[in-house]
């Protein structure tokens, strides 16, 4: 037997699973699997795998069908692949033992000044790792020409406070660093630390994660944070494998089904975090091959559900055609910390094994007897019944426990009730990863498998592996390796099929590099995704595959990777608990107590309405929905304004009403590409635009106003405002979002030609641009996207002041209330585990069904986008389904009369959504009949906003994917837009190329209820 042999080994909370796996007998009845068993996870987990490995090996020589007889030796051992849920587990359960404090040193000048590391964590993790953070010149601009060159001096110095501190756990991060193809910013600043801090620990956040200057910096921060923990484990986990007389390379599975090297995965532990759900779906694509020989493989037939049930908790991915788990797009969570590291998608409901069965109604979980199944379980002699006892009663064919102990616990009309309840929850889930309406192979693994039926609908066939309980260490055993390519490039000189071939080639040869033979590797994902208003640049994403190339490992260069798993001096010495920082109280004042949402009262006195923490959470929650789908995340600007709360300020806002015919009212914004804003966090651009302004216009404001409520620019009249110790106006210019200046109420009313000149701009790094007058607010749009390109993309914007008079007539009123009304009633359905109805509840904030609608509700399908002078047009299309239901255990099914709604919708969209059209072939509610042409059932100025179902927020089109589970609300325009052809000429179908189709009102617009006249203090 040659040396082919693949072990793996998948370490999760409860048992530790192991195969050997002998890839060259795929094709084999037996698919090549020679062994596999299941042991109790250790305390210490090397002891656990050293035990499943010596049951393996003892079991190969005694299966004379599995190996022809010629039994094992320890030569023929290729490899040891292990998964592990340790780095974060230490991560949840918050263990100080195992988590380092971290320096952060931030390459990004003046920029992102206002919103520190850790700003959005828990109190106490924040408390728990961040121990020193500063800001350095340094970072990158879209394009990838520097903001400033590094600092060697500069970076030195921090060093010294750094060491100074004991802390040997730094992140470096800059803008936009993982565009840097020269490797002259954070590798520059590594080995400045490196050589300050011998033996120090350095981490640079484009090894991390990709795009997104925050949730980038905190994945690298909790990577840096484990390290120690991370090196001494798996040197642990490698010297079990040693002991056992293996010689053979030890791998880590990381999120996306690959593996790495012990060194990579000691310096990159956050990309085994999810590793667990990720070996389970890649081990039931290989089994379910095994259970159909000759019918085809499934890794390249097109995509399969796997469901991995456990013992609380039920797991539900999409398996796709090219054999790895469909990823996570965008942000998720991990205990409490947004980060944008790669992570599988993985759906999860409460059921398993061990769900606690109730009746009276009956009921099956979410809670769970866990890992004390065999001691609670009627079967095993307990007292709990649980869905095991009713499997076993239900299929007398399982051999689990002593069935008799379980009789008559449950009636017979109870146990169908079981199976229902089960056969829908588990359709439920399964419907909402799929794709699309079409049934496809559903694969069945885990120990809790047991309580699945084998015919479910939605799915194609049922298929339950002989060794599904240990699918995870199959999928560890089968694991690949890869390398993924994701950067931004220019396409002036070059299309973007010829950089996109150039990119493959570099993810290929990267996979190679990883330790793939080279013949093996694949394409196993493109994208191209156009960056919103900047010319000629998109954003590229490759990721290659292959196998590894085990003739390329020698014994002597696997035997001992001590060299760079030994520990240093860094990984013993136990660093002091006590914080430093650089900027002191703001960061670290506690958070506010959680407030009642159903009784919570707004702070308003004398008329003036004081934000507070939760205000803000709400207004910036609304905000994103009144975006249309455009105007960028309010994220990063409520953390800033947040902040501001923290350290003392006051935010103030003013019913437009109170205003003075004589004031003066200024406003202010971000211009330019969302994509940038995600990096280029705010500094001071904003105060030094304003200065440049009123320069020039030699007067100073007495209010501020949102020139938008939609999306980012929505905080932005407050956080001036605030700056500026001026109280903010509760409206905006144009109760929504917007792409373009001119498509603003007061270009409406036309009363003065041109109304946006002069203005300023600010590029937050010393340039500073005015346009003292033009001809047209037209052409101030077309000079402002004109500099914005040497402005690196994105800029700060001051708008000419105008009278408290003019803002009076032109402004769209109550729209910071109704953005907060809009988040109550997002913070209420979560609160009331009732986001199922959330849609509705929002339209109630708005003015009910006289005002708007829930227009669809569906499933995502298809999503197109192009860039057309710098504006990114595209298409979503939505299906009809019915979304889950917080009480019916996350059903959603396709084209059931229940849902109210049937066949698809389209979405255009020119940065926000445009319309929401029927598309033929569907059928109108209550109708028999298919539609034979487009039916609009809104367009603009009216709002078409999208939101998650599953959790009442926002999607912006840039988020926009397939399987997303959305609803679609309809919300009346202000009378500002509707009421001269003027306003619909400049916001209507026309404004955005759809001229021939007809705007006509979705319902009558409401004037949004004020926070300050409903909740005043004077109010009796």
């Amino acid at each position: 037997m040659s040396r082919s042999l693949r072990i793996g080994i998948d370490v999760g909370g409860t048992n530790t699973d192991g195969a050997i796996l002998d890839p060259s007998r795929s094709s084999d009845p037996g698919r090549g699997i020679l062994a596999w068993t299941k042991t109790p996870t250790t305390p210490n987990p090397s002891q656990g795998i050293a035990s499943a490995i010596s049951a393996l090996l003892a079991q190969v020589p005694a299966n004379e069908n599995a190996n022809g007889g010629d039994g094992i030796s320890l030569a023929n051992i290729a490899s040891v692949t292990i998964g592990t849920t340790h780095f974060v587990n230490a991560m949840v359960e918050r263990d100080a033992r195992h988590l380092s404090r971290v320096a952060v040193i931030r390459l990004c000048g003046q920029f992102s000044k206002h919103i520190p590391p850790c700003v959005d964590w828990p109190d106490d993790m924040r408390s728990l790792v961040l121990g020193y953070h500063a800001r350095v010149r340094g970072g990158l601009e879209v394009d990838g020409t520097p903001i400033a060159d590094i600092d060697e001096a500069e970076i030195r110095e921090q060093c010294k406070e750094i060491r100074k501190r004991g802390i040997t756990s730094i992140v470096i991060n800059g803008i936009f660093s993982p565009i840097d193809i020269t490797e002259k910013q954070e590798e520059g600043a590594a080995r400045i630390a490196k050589d300050e801090i011998p033996g120090c620990h350095v981490v640079c956040s484009k090894d991390v994660a990709t795009l997104g200057f925050l949730e980038r910096e905190n994945a690298a921060i909790l990577n840096a944070s484990v390290l120690r923990f991370a090196r001494k484990t798996i040197k642990a986990l490698e010297e079990a494998v040693r002991v056992l007389g293996l010689a053979c390379p030890t791998f880590i599975t990381q999120n996306d089904g690959t593996i790495l090297s012990v060194q990579a995965a000691a310096a990159l532990p956050i990309r085994t975090f999810s590793s667990g759900p990720t070996n389970s779906m890649r081990g039931a694509g290989f089994l379910r091959e095994l259970d159909q020989p000759g019918k085809g493989s499934v890794l390249g037939s097109g995509p399969v559900v796997v469901v991995d049930i456990g013992g609380t908790t039920t797991d539900v991915g999409l398996l796709l055609k090219n054999g790895f788990p469909r990823q996570q797009m965008l942000y998720s969570e991990l205990s409490g910390i947004r980060t944008n590291f790669s992570h599988p998608d993985i759906k999860s409901i409460g059921l398993g094994g061990g769900s606690i069965v109730r009746k009276n109604p009956l009921r099956v979980g979410p809670d769970s007897v866990g890992y004390m199944l065999t001691e609670k379980a009627l079967v095993f002699g307990g007292d709990i019944l649980t869905a095991t006892d009713c499997a076993v009663l239900l299929n007398p064919d399982l051999s689990i426990g002593n069935r008799a102990l379980a009789v008559g616990a449950v009636t017979d009309e109870e146990l169908e009730q079981f199976k229902a309840i089960v056969k829908r929850k588990l359709e439920g889930i399964i419907n909402i990863v799929k794709t699309s309406p079409g049934d496809l192979p559903v694969i069945l693994v885990g120990g809790g498998s047991v309580i699945a039926p084998d015919m479910l609908e939605g799915a194609s066939s049922v298929w339950k592996p002989r060794q599904s309980g240990v699918a995870n260490a199959i999928g560890a055993a089968i694991a690949r390796t890869s390398a993924i390519v994701d950067t931004i490039r220019s396409t002036e000189t070059k299309t973007s099929q010829e950089i996109l071939d150039a990119v493959t080639q570099e993810a290929i040869e990267k996979t190679i590099a990883t330790g793939a033979a080279s013949g093996s590797v694949e394409v196993a994902e493109k994208e191209v995704i156009p960056v919103q208003y900047v010319a000629n640049i998109s954003r590229f994403i490759v990721r290659a595959v292959g196998d590894f190339d085990f003739a390329r490992t020698t014994e002597t260069s696997t035997s001992s990777q001590a060299g760079y798993l030994g520990t240093t001096e860094a990984d013993d010495v136990e660093q002091p608990r006590e914080l430093v920082t650089e900027e002191p109280a703001p960061l670290h004042v506690p958070e506010p107590p959680c407030v009642d949402v159903h009784t919570y009262k707004p702070d308003v006195r004398r008329r003036v309405w004081y934000i507070s923490e939760t205000d803000l959470s709400w207004i910036s929650t609304g905000c994103y929905i009144l975006g249309t789908g455009g105007g960028g995340s309010p994220y990063p600007q409520m953390l800033l304004l947040r902040q501001l709360l923290r350290s003392g300020a006051a935010i103030r806002v003013v019913n437009p009403r109170d205003v003075p015919d004589t004031a003066t009212v200024g406003s202010g914004c971000g211009v330019g590409s969302p994509t940038v804003s995600v990096e280029k966090l705010q500094g001071d651009e904003m105060m030094e635009a304003q200065r440049a302004l009123y320069q020039i216009c030699e007067q100073q404001p007495t209010h501020m106003i949102s020139i938008e409520i939609g999306g980012l620019n929505g905080l932005q009249g407050m956080t001036l405002g605030c700056n500026m110790d001026l109280p903010c106006v509760d409206g905006d210019w144009m109760g929504r979002a917007y792409p373009t200046k001119w498509q603003t109420t007061p270009v409406v009313f036309n009363e003065r030609q041109p109304i946006w000149s002069p203005v300023a701009l600010s590029d937050g790094n010393g340039n500073v641009v005015s346009i003292t007058s033009a001809s047209s607010d037209l052409q101030v749009e077309r000079l402002i996207r004109a500099v914005l390109g040497p402005l690196g993309s994105l800029a700060a914007c001051a708008d000419p002041p105008v009278a408290g008079a003019e803002m009076k007539r032109w402004v769209v009123e109550h729209t910071l209330s109704q953005s907060w009304r809009i988040g109550r009633a997002v913070a209420k359905a979560k609160a009331s585990n009732r986001l199922d109805d959330v849609a509705e509840a929002i339209i109630d904030e708005c003015g009910g069904p006289q005002a708007g609608g829930v227009i669809f509700k569906g499933k995502i399908v298809s999503v197109n986008r192009t860039l057309r002078m710098g504006h990114v047009y595209g298409e979503c299309i939505i299906e009809a389904a019915v979304l889950p239901r917080g009480d019916e255990g996350d059903e959603v099914s396709h084209e059931s009369a229940e849902s109210g709604f049937r066949g698809r919708i389209k979405i255009p969209f020119k940065n926000e959504n445009i319309a929401a059209i029927r598309i033929p072939g569907g059928s109108k509610t209550g109708d028999n009949e298919p539609e034979e042409q487009e039916n609009v059932l809104a367009i603009v100025p009216d709002l078409i906003a999208v939101i998650d179902a599953q959790t009442g927020e926002a999607i912006g089109t840039p988020e926009y994917r397939y399987g997303q589970l959305v609803s679609v609300l309809g919300l009346a325009a202000s009378r500002k837009w509707t009421e001269s052809s003027r306003g619909i000429q400049l916001g209507g179908p026309e404004a955005f190329g759809l001229g021939h189709l007809e705007f006509k009102p979705i319902r009558n617009f409401a004037l949004p209820i004020s926070v300050i006249d409903e909740f005043d203090d004077l109010v009796e």
